[in-house]
C-alpha cells in the first residue's frame, strides 16, 4: 500500500526569498508497504509550480497501489508528488532486496559533498550578520532578487570575506537591472548567478552577455525542458522536487552534462528524508546545495549528518 501523511518541521529562523517568508516547512511524507518492507520518500508541495499540500496529497492517493517505478514515470508528471513516491520506491526496493540504492541504480557508493549554505533575504545589517555567523563555510548562497540588492550583497561580503558566493534571484531581476549588477558580482567575487529573470522572460539572457555562470532553476524541471535553455544558461539546478524523483533526476543530469551544462544539485526547504536521494546526483556535480537540514530546528529521528559544511551519505535507517 502507498500512504501519505503531513509533517512539518519548524524551522531555526524565518526564511525569506523574493516570493515571501515562512517559518516551518511543511511536507508530505509518502511510506510504500510491500512485501515486509516499508520505503520513505519526501517531497515539499511549492506554489511556484501550482502545488499545495492537498493536490500533491490527491495525486498520490490516486495511485494504484501497486504501481511499479516505471509506471510511475507515466502516471504523473514530474512534480512533488512523483518525487515522493519514486523515491520511496527506491527506497523499498532496497529495503526489499537488502541492497543499497545506489547499487540498485548502477552508481558508485557515495562519498561526502560539500554543501552551500543559504542566507535568506534580510536588511543589509542582518544579511552581514548572518554572513559572519557562518563566514568559516566555504560557501554561500544569497537569496536576493530586489531592485535594492547591492547593499545586501556588499554586506554579506564584508561579513564573509573569505568565502564564496552564489546569488540567487529567484526570478526577481530584469534583464537591465542583471545586466547592471553583474559587473559588480564580479567585483565581489560571485561565482554564480541562479535564475537572475522570470522564467517566461528568459529568452533575454541569449542576447544579453553573461560574464559570470547563469544557472536555470525556476526554468528547468526535467529532460524535457533542457532545449530551451541552450544558449541562454550555462548550468542547470537539478531538485528532485522538479524532476519528479530520483529516476529523472539522475536521466536529467546524465542529459545535461552531455549537452554541455555544467550540474548544481538543490533542494526546497525540507527535511533530511528529502536530502538524502539527492546526495546520489550530487556526486560530482559542480555545486552542490543541499542545506536544508541545517535550517531546521528540528529533523528527522535519524538525520543526515553534517560536519560543518560538509554533508555524509544518508545512514540506511533514513533513507536508501
Amino acid at each position: 500500500m502507498i500512504s501519505v501523511t503531513r509533517d512539518a518541521f519548524p524551522l531555526a529562523e524565518v526564511f525569506t526569498i523574493s516570493r515571501g517568508s515562512r517559518t516551518e516547512a511543511q511536507v508530505l511524507t509518502v511510506r510504500v508497504m510491500r512485501d515486509g518492507a516499508t520505503g520513505l520518500g519526501e517531497c515539499v508541495p511549492y506554489a511556484r509550480y501550482g502545488e499545495t499540500l492537498e493536490s500533491v496529497t490527491a495525486e498520490i492517493e490516486g495511485l494504484p497501489e501497486d504501481i511499479s517505478r516505471q509506471d510511475l514515470q507515466d502516471a504523473l508528471g514530474p512534480g512533488a508528488a512523483r518525487n515522493a513516491v519514486d523515491c520511496a520506491l527506491w527506497d523499498w526496493k532496497a529495503k526489499r532486496d537488502g541492497a543499497p540504492v545506489h547499487q540498485l541504480a548502477g552508481l558508485p557508493p557515495p562519498r561526502p559533498v560539500v554543501t552551500a549554505f543559504t542566507l535568506s533575504l534580510d536588511t543589509p545589517a542582518n544579511m552581514r550578520a548572518a554572513a559572519a555567523r557562518n563566514a568559516h563555510r566555504p560557501l554561500l548562497k544569497i537569496k536576493l532578487g530586489t531592485p535594492d540588492d547591492m547593499p545586501r550583497l556588499e554586506a554579506v561580503r564584508q561579513g564573509a570575506p573569505e568565502a564564496s558566493l552564489i546569488v540567487d534571484a529567484n526570478e526577481g531581476w530584469t534583464a537591465e537591472l542583471y545586466s547592471d549588477l553583474a559587473p559588480h558580482l564580479l567585483r565581489l567575487g560571485v561565482k554564480l548567478v541562479e535564475q537572475p529573470l522570470p522564467a517566461g522572460e528568459d529568452d533575454l539572457l541569449a542576447e544579453i552577455d553573461r560574464p559570470l555562470p547563469v544557472c536555470a532553476d525556476e526554468s528547468c524541471h526535467d529532460r524535457a525542458t533542457l532545449a530551451a535553455l541552450t544558449g541562454k544558461y550555462d548550468m542547470v539546478n537539478v531538485k528532485l522536487d522538479k524532476t519528479g524523483g530520483l529516476t529523472e533526476a539522475l536521466a536529467l543530469k546524465a542529459e545535461a552534462e552531455a549537452m554541455g551544462f555544467g550540474v548544481m544539485v538543490g533542494c526546497m526547504v525540507g527535511s533530511s528524508l528529502a536530502m538524502a536521494p539527492a546526495v546520489l546526483v550530487a556526486q560530482g556535480a559542480q555545486v552542490v546545495d543541499l542545506d536544508g537540514p541545517l535550517l531546521l530546528a528540528r529533523d528527522r529521528d535519524v538525520p543526515l549528518r553534517f560536519e560543518g559544511s560538509t554533508l555524509h551519505p544518508a545512514d540506511p535507517a533514513l533513507w536508501g
